[in-house]
C-alpha cells in the first residue's frame, strides 16, 4: 500500500488528521473523494451545494402565485415540482388553486 502524502487541504472533517489521508475515487458529481486511515471514514474534500439559489426559489414560488402549475414551474426552471411545492410549504405561501 501506498503511503499517504501529507497535504494540508486534506483534513479529515471526522476525527481532524492531517497524516494518512488518501485519495478515493470521485463522487457521482466527480469532486475528489478521500479516506482517513485512521478513523476509516470517506469525505468529498470540496463538496458541491445541493440547493437552489434564494433568487431561483423566489421566482418559482411568484411563477406559481401567477397562476403556473407546480410542474410547468418545474419545466420552466429545470427542476422537480417537488421543490417548488417545498418551498410553498416552508414559506406557507398561499396559493389560490381555485383560478384554474
Amino acid at each position: 500500500m501506498k503511503t499517504a502524502k501529507e497535504i494540508e487541504t486534506r483534513k479529515c472533517p471526522y476525527c481532524g488528521a492531517v497524516h494518512d489521508q488518501i485519495r478515493a475515487g470521485r463522487n457521482r458529481c466527480g469532486t475528489q473523494r478521500c479516506r482517513c486511515l485512521l478513523c476509516k471514514r470517506y469525505y468529498t474534500l470540496n463538496p458541491k451545494p445541493h440547493c437552489y439559489a434564494e433568487e431561483v426559489q423566489k421566482q418559482a414560488i411568484g411563477l406559481l402565485i401567477s397562476g403556473m402549475s407546480g410542474r410547468q414551474v418545474g419545466i420552466q426552471l429545470g427542476m422537480s415540482k417537488a421543490n417548488v411545492y417545498k418551498w410553498v410549504k416552508k414559506t406557507g405561501v398561499g396559493v389560490d388553486k381555485s383560478a384554474h
